[in-house]
């Protein structure tokens, strides 16, 4: 028997992959992911067997990577960690007897976090604002209560062509529990080809620079812009204070 080993190759970019990643990559004999993906790392491929499906085949995918696992060693792609929004689930809900091994990628709120400064320093959280998995209505009251409790919000799939209201309603909801200056920043294609980014105030936000290539994160009541740069502190300035009195 092989082993199937679902692999997160974070943004897209060889050089922000992991070193289990690229070897877990080089070790395997078939390749099994989303064309676009496999086409993020088609310098690692070089002659290996691929099995490339379009978007929403991931059942499929993972079917067949489950029955490839059983005679040679597979790697199953995703974008961004395996085990967030990625295909380490479902693999392991469908697997019987198979050798599964999960490898870790770089998440897109840390890719993006990362370009605009440190806006994940204290507790947040990942959204998703696609309904294909979920009703509009959960998302809306996790988008509350994720609000109400003062997290800094990642939201990640944050806008399509058939969901082109959802983001501007999320961000009303969070206006209700944010100030005027909170920060907010949407970062596209985050450490690869095509990046940019762009740091606003919540109150100045526009949701016609959002696309599905993009990322939204929303400071909690703490974070401020300085010098460019988005920051969440983490509160060791009031600590220090502390110790001294």
């Amino acid at each position: 028997m092989g082993i199937l080993r679902v692999i997160g190759i974070g943004p897209g970019s060889i050089e922000n992959m992991s070193v289990r990643a690229i070897k877990g990559i080089e070790e395997s004999d078939i390749i099994v992911g989303y064309t676009k993906y496999i086409d993020m790392i088609k310098e690692l491929i070089n002659d290996k067997e691929v099995h490339s499906t379009g978007m929403m085949g991931e059942e499929a995918r993972c079917r067949e990577a489950l029955e490839l696992s059983k005679e040679k060693n597979v790697a199953l792609i995703s974008t961004g960690d395996s085990g967030i929004y990625g295909m380490a689930g479902l693999i392991l809900e469908m697997k019987t007897d198979e050798n599964v091994e999960i490898i870790p990628g770089i998440t897109a709120s840390s890719s993006a976090g990362s370009i605009v400064g440190a806006p994940l320093m204290h507790d947040n959280c990942n959204i998703s604002l696609s309904d294909l998995m979920t009703p509009y209505e959960d998302i809306k009251k996790r988008v509350r209560l994720a609000a109400e409790g003062d997290f800094v919000i990642s939201l990640y799939n944050p806008k399509s062509k058939g969901r082109d209201k959802y983001l501007g309603e999320c961000m009303e909801i969070i206006k209700e529990f944010r100030k005027d200056s909170t920060p907010v920043a949407v970062v596209r294609n985050a450490l690869r080809e095509g990046q940019s980014y762009t740091l606003c105030e919540i109150k100045d936000f526009n949701d016609e620079i959002v696309d599905m290539m993009s990322i939204v994160i929303i400071g909690n009541s703490k974070s401020f812009l300085k010098d460019g740069c988005f920051i969440t502190p983490r509160g060791y300035s009031n600590k220090k204070r502390d110790a001294i009195k």
